[in-house]
């Protein structure tokens, strides 16, 4: 029988060797998973800002968009939901709702049910837009994905998905 081909390395292979040599008397166990997490993460990013590229989106264009687009129609939400979908600061989300709102990709709307609330509304050219984005992502991502086979992709998504609620149990 021929041997076993030798496991793959990776980058922090390398790191977790160097922080070893260094510091032989900790447990670097963690970085094992969180620096893998934290590099596909930076390399994720890149990969998404060049598909939305194509749309002339920013990735937090798209995460704003995305959430008006998930809601179901009329895809309208409240700041407040807004800023709950994507886990940035009241402030920040004002600002950009009165961006997106500059470019004809939302509008903004009298709450029916609280005259000082307002809603913001996806516009048809912002649904198209984050359509077109979707489409884009799911194809650049779906080839990030071609060198693992389907088995594992989905044992990956339910360990991060493990993991996920373990950080963040909501």
């Amino acid at each position: 029988m021929p041997p076993e081909p030798a496991p793959a390395t990776d980058d922090v292979d390398a790191i977790v060797a160097a922080w070893h040599r260094e510091r032989p008397d900790l447990d670097l166990t963690p970085l094992h998973v969180l620096s893998r997490v934290t590099r596909l993460a930076r390399r994720l990013d890149l990969a998404r800002r060049e598909a939305f590229s194509a749309v002339a989106l920013e990735p937090w264009e798209f995460d704003v968009l995305s959430a008006l687009r998930r809601a179901g129609r009329p895809y309208r939400l409240s700041p407040g939901q807004l800023v709950e979908a994507t886990l940035v600061t009241s402030g920040t989300m004002t600002n950009r709702v009165d961006r997106l709102q500059e470019r004809g990709l939302v509008r903004r709307l009298p709450s029916p049910t609280d005259r000082r609330g307002v809603l913001v509304e996806l516009t048809r050219e912002g649904a198209q837009t984050v359509d077109g984005a979707l489409t884009a992502l799911l194809e650049k991502e779906r080839g990030l994905l071609t060198g693992l086979p389907a088995a594992d992709q989905a044992q990956l998504a339910d360990a991060l998905r493990a993991l996920s609620t373990a950080i963040d149990p909501r």
